[in-house]
């Protein structure tokens, strides 16, 4: 069997892994990347993300020096206030009811504009999120205001992301293996000693500090319903086809502590084509509630749902709705036959929704607007309650896609794995999905990739001392 020596070996090959990579390299360590897809398909969950990243900042005057200059004059025609730690952290605690890693996420607040600001110098193209959420003929004046917690996205989105980190990992020494999943811990006892990869012809060892970096279990539809429940093995996936939860079975196997909602995951609506329940989807802005609406779709039978429009917030629609296909009718009796539904259920529906409507309020999509049917409904729309009644009226089917789940392995706040005695395991650290006891039920937008590139990058750090270390001793 081959044996391979390194200072730290990071296995996957998303945001998470690459900036662990990156940043064991650039504190002196000689690293590996062990990344499970061929060259073609690098890039992890990461690869599929829309790459904005929720971070602390004092608004524009923190985020402008970010960005690249290509995109600089956006700036210009967006209006951002600051993103404190304190509205980040209600965020997480609502969204988590409480089941989040409180000292976790203050390490990653202080550490997230620090992180984003060096990931621009290793060649991330930062721009503002405008292009994300904002088509020209939608921005009708000259200064908008952008949401302060998505107001940060990669250049080409979770591509962009991932082909920039490469493109550092391949100006540097780090060796990347390619084709090569991780299929066991190399222990001794209680100490990590390595990994072994599983390669075309054979087995290897690659010997070093540990950092995984390698997702959850979205893509294995065995642990999907063994964790998440009955139905959800039949879910869509959104991302990486690699993420099958192997070394989080594998490190729990080897003493490694399991953390976090094992019953939760991210889930979002999706094209279809790539008695009803309701839920208020205008609780929230939509990266606070997006996700706890997968999962209601993936309740309905069949797990579809239909979202439908009139022409009066066609406009609004983000950039993304243009790659699905619509189905269109003038009246909402044709637009029900058209998509299969009872037409007298679906009509009366939309005829009670609108009736609670209120009758008095502005209007105002990318803010709470206040407009809610209040009590006369169910289950109320607390905000953007706007009655569906210019025709031709717009549907579009969808799905629950999973993204991430939830559970994973216990880390400390530096990302160290610990094991069942709550104590450190040598040689062992994870990051990105694959940790676990940060996300629970729901989780803000935009959150998971700087948790990912904040532990990342002290891992990396963390790992490259304890090999010097070790190389002294």
């Amino acid at each position: 069997m081959t044996s391979l020596s390194y200072d730290v070996i990071v296995v996957g090959g998303g945001n998470a892994a690459l900036v662990a990579a990156l940043s064991a390299h650039e504190a002196g360590a000689r690293t590996a990347i062990l990344e499970a897809a061929p060259k073609a398909y690098r890039g992890g969950n990461s690869r599929f993300a829309s790459a904005a990243f929720r971070i602390i900042h004092n608004g524009m005057e923190d985020i402008e020096p970010l960005i690249h200059p290509d995109w600089k004059y956006l700036a210009k025609r967006a209006r951002l206030v600051p993103f404190t730690k304190e509205r980040y952290a209600n965020e997480m605690l609502e969204t988590s009811r409480g089941h989040c890693d409180k000292e976790a996420m203050h390490v990653m607040f202080d550490h997230s504009y620090d992180t984003v600001k060096w990931m621009r110098d290793q060649g991330v193209r930062w721009k503002l999120a405008l292009s994300k959420f904002f088509s020209e003929d939608q921005i009708t004046q000259d200064v908008v205001d952008i949401n302060p917690g998505l107001c940060l996205i990669a250049d080409n989105e979770g591509i962009g992301l991932t082909d920039n980190l490469w493109a550092a990992v391949e100006k540097s020494s780090i060796d990347a293996h390619y084709s090569s999943p991780a299929y066991d811990l190399i222990t001794n006892g209680a100490n990590i000693l390595g990994v072994r990869a599983r390669q075309k012809d054979g087995f290897v060892d690659f010997k070093g500090q540990v950092i995984l970096a390698c997702g959850g279990f979205e893509a294995s539809p065995r642990l999907r319903r063994q964790y998440l429940g009955q139905g959800w093995d039949l879910a869509k996936v959104r991302g990486c086809r690699y993420n099958t939860g192997t070394m989080i079975e594998n490190a729990i196997s080897h003493g490694a502590q399991a953390t976090g909602h094992w019953g939760g995951c991210h889930a979002v609506p999706v094209d279809h084509n790539a008695p009803a329940r309701f839920v208020n989807e205008g609780e929230n802005t939509s990266e606070l509630t997006y996700a706890a609406i997968g999962e209601q779709i993936a309740k309905q039978k069949e797990a579809v749902a239909f979202q439908i429009f009139d022409q009066k917030v066609l406009k609004t629609l983000e950039p993304r709705y243009s790659t699905a296909t619509p189905v269109v009718d003038d009246t909402l009796e044709g637009l029900a036959q058209k998509l299969g539904l009872n037409v007298k259920q679906f009509v009366d529906t939309v005829r009670e929704f609108n009736a609670a409507v209120p009758k008095t309020g502005q209007f105002d999509p990318f803010h709470l607007d206040g407009l809610s049917t209040g009590t006369k409904l169910a289950i109320p729309k607390t905000n953007w309650a706007q009655a569906i009644d210019q025709g031709p009226f717009v549907a579009y089917a969808v799905t629950c896609g999973i993204t991430f789940t939830y559970g994973g392995l216990k880390t400390d706040p530096y990302a160290h794995v610990l094991n069942n005695e709550g104590e450190k395991m040598p040689g062992l650290s994870a990051v990105g999905e694959i940790s676990g006891g940060f996300f629970a039920f729901n989780y803000p937008g935009a959150a998971g990739l700087v948790k990912g590139a904040v532990f990342g990058r002290l891992a990396g750090q963390a790992a490259a001392r304890r090999a010097k270390d070790q190389n002294r001793a």
